[in-house]
Protein backbone atom coordinates (compact mmCIF):
# COMPACT_ATOMS: atom_id res chain seq x y z
CA UNK A 1 0.00 0.00 0.00
CA UNK A 2 2.95 2.32 0.97
CA UNK A 3 4.18 2.07 -2.50
CA UNK A 4 0.93 2.04 -4.82
CA UNK A 5 -1.88 4.71 -5.41
CA UNK A 6 -5.18 4.80 -3.95
CA UNK A 7 -7.82 4.33 -6.43
CA UNK A 8 -11.10 6.31 -6.41
CA UNK A 9 -14.11 5.86 -8.30
CA UNK A 10 -16.98 8.61 -8.88
CA UNK A 11 -19.94 8.64 -10.56
CA UNK A 12 -20.33 12.25 -9.28
CA UNK A 13 -23.05 11.60 -6.49
CA UNK A 14 -22.98 13.29 -3.09
CA UNK A 15 -22.00 9.83 -1.59
CA UNK A 16 -18.99 9.59 -4.11
CA UNK A 17 -17.73 12.75 -2.97
CA UNK A 18 -17.76 11.73 0.23
CA UNK A 19 -15.63 8.44 -0.62
CA UNK A 20 -13.28 11.48 -2.15
CA UNK A 21 -12.70 12.73 1.15
CA UNK A 22 -11.53 9.41 2.51
CA UNK A 23 -9.59 8.92 -0.38
CA UNK A 24 -7.60 12.11 0.03
CA UNK A 25 -6.97 11.36 3.62
CA UNK A 26 -5.87 7.38 2.58
CA UNK A 27 -3.36 9.24 0.63
CA UNK A 28 -2.07 11.43 3.05
CA UNK A 29 -1.60 8.84 5.68
CA UNK A 30 0.09 6.64 3.34
CA UNK A 31 1.84 9.53 1.25
CA UNK A 32 0.63 8.23 -1.84
CA UNK A 33 -1.13 9.61 -5.21
CA UNK A 34 -4.80 9.05 -5.78
CA UNK A 35 -6.60 7.44 -9.13
CA UNK A 36 -9.53 9.17 -9.71
CA UNK A 37 -11.62 7.56 -12.40
CA UNK A 38 -15.15 7.37 -13.63
CA UNK A 39 -16.84 4.94 -16.15
CA UNK A 40 -19.07 6.22 -18.69
CA UNK A 41 -21.77 3.68 -19.73
CA UNK A 42 -22.68 2.84 -23.15
CA UNK A 43 -25.54 5.12 -23.77
CA UNK A 44 -28.93 3.08 -24.60
CA UNK A 45 -30.57 5.72 -25.73
CA UNK A 46 -31.21 9.97 -25.61
CA UNK A 47 -34.07 8.82 -22.80
CA UNK A 48 -31.63 7.26 -20.36
CA UNK A 49 -29.28 10.11 -20.51
CA UNK A 50 -32.72 12.26 -19.85
CA UNK A 51 -31.31 14.68 -22.94
CA UNK A 52 -32.76 14.97 -26.21
CA UNK A 53 -29.85 15.07 -29.13
CA UNK A 54 -30.13 14.55 -32.71
CA UNK A 55 -28.53 12.09 -33.16
CA UNK A 56 -26.31 9.92 -30.99
CA UNK A 57 -22.40 11.22 -31.81
CA UNK A 58 -23.99 14.43 -30.75
CA UNK A 59 -25.01 12.79 -27.47
CA UNK A 60 -21.30 11.04 -26.77
CA UNK A 61 -19.80 14.09 -27.68
CA UNK A 62 -21.85 16.49 -24.84
CA UNK A 63 -21.54 13.17 -22.50
CA UNK A 64 -17.45 13.02 -22.96
CA UNK A 65 -17.14 17.26 -22.14
CA UNK A 66 -19.65 17.28 -19.37
CA UNK A 67 -17.22 14.22 -17.75
CA UNK A 68 -13.67 15.82 -18.64
CA UNK A 69 -15.19 19.25 -17.02
CA UNK A 70 -16.43 17.41 -13.90
CA UNK A 71 -13.18 15.81 -13.63
CA UNK A 72 -11.43 18.47 -13.95
CA UNK A 73 -13.10 20.09 -11.33
CA UNK A 74 -13.16 17.06 -8.68
CA UNK A 75 -9.38 17.17 -9.45
CA UNK A 76 -8.93 20.91 -7.93
CA UNK A 77 -10.74 20.00 -5.57
CA UNK A 78 -8.95 16.66 -4.22
CA UNK A 79 -5.66 18.45 -4.64
CA UNK A 80 -6.42 21.48 -2.12
CA UNK A 81 -6.96 18.93 0.76
CA UNK A 82 -3.93 16.22 -0.74
CA UNK A 83 -0.40 16.60 0.87
CA UNK A 84 1.96 18.35 -1.03
CA UNK A 85 4.30 16.40 -3.47
CA UNK A 86 1.31 14.13 -3.97
CA UNK A 87 -0.65 14.20 -7.10
CA UNK A 88 -4.03 13.03 -8.55
CA UNK A 89 -4.13 11.47 -12.09
CA UNK A 90 -8.07 11.34 -13.97
CA UNK A 91 -9.01 8.53 -15.46
CA UNK A 92 -11.78 7.93 -17.89
CA UNK A 93 -12.81 4.22 -19.19
CA UNK A 94 -15.82 3.18 -21.65
CA UNK A 95 -18.12 0.27 -20.28
CA UNK A 96 -19.73 -1.78 -17.50
CA UNK A 97 -18.78 0.46 -13.82
CA UNK A 98 -17.72 -3.13 -11.92
CA UNK A 99 -15.66 -4.15 -14.83
CA UNK A 100 -13.54 -0.99 -15.59
CA UNK A 101 -13.19 -0.48 -12.16
CA UNK A 102 -12.02 -4.14 -11.77
CA UNK A 103 -9.59 -3.52 -14.22
CA UNK A 104 -8.26 -0.45 -13.07
CA UNK A 105 -7.72 -1.92 -9.53
CA UNK A 106 -5.17 -4.18 -10.60
CA UNK A 107 -2.15 -2.40 -10.10
CA UNK A 108 -3.50 0.11 -6.99
CA UNK A 109 -2.86 -0.66 -2.99
CA UNK A 110 -6.16 0.20 -2.26
CA UNK A 111 -9.92 1.14 -3.70
CA UNK A 112 -12.37 3.82 -2.17
CA UNK A 113 -15.49 3.56 -3.25
CA UNK A 114 -19.44 4.76 -2.28
CA UNK A 115 -21.80 2.47 -0.95
CA UNK A 116 -25.41 3.26 -2.21
CA UNK A 117 -27.65 1.55 0.24
CA UNK A 118 -30.91 0.21 -0.87
CA UNK A 119 -34.14 2.41 -0.15
CA UNK A 120 -36.70 1.13 -2.54
CA UNK A 121 -37.45 -1.62 -5.13
CA UNK A 122 -35.60 0.26 -7.72
CA UNK A 123 -32.82 0.46 -6.05
CA UNK A 124 -32.88 -3.27 -5.20
CA UNK A 125 -33.22 -4.58 -8.21
CA UNK A 126 -30.48 -2.07 -9.97
CA UNK A 127 -26.77 -3.78 -9.88
CA UNK A 128 -24.64 -2.78 -6.92
CA UNK A 129 -21.24 -1.88 -8.43
CA UNK A 130 -19.55 -1.41 -4.90
CA UNK A 131 -20.67 -5.07 -3.64
CA UNK A 132 -19.21 -6.63 -6.57
CA UNK A 133 -15.90 -4.84 -6.27
CA UNK A 134 -15.73 -5.74 -3.08
CA UNK A 135 -16.15 -9.11 -3.36
CA UNK A 136 -13.90 -9.46 -6.74
CA UNK A 137 -11.24 -6.59 -5.72
CA UNK A 138 -7.67 -8.39 -5.30
CA UNK A 139 -6.80 -5.47 -2.96
CA UNK A 140 -8.02 -3.82 0.00
CA UNK A 141 -11.42 -1.91 -0.59
CA UNK A 142 -12.83 0.86 1.54
CA UNK A 143 -16.35 1.39 1.21
CA UNK A 144 -18.29 4.77 2.19
CA UNK A 145 -21.70 5.14 3.17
Amino acid sequence: MRTQEVLCPTDFSATAAHALKYAVEMANLYQVDIRLLHVVSPARSAHFYGVAVETPATLEQQLAEFVEQKMQSLQLEMQQGLKSGLSIKSVIRHGDACEEILAEATNVGMVVIASHGSTSLMDFLKPHVSQDVVRLAKCPVLVVK
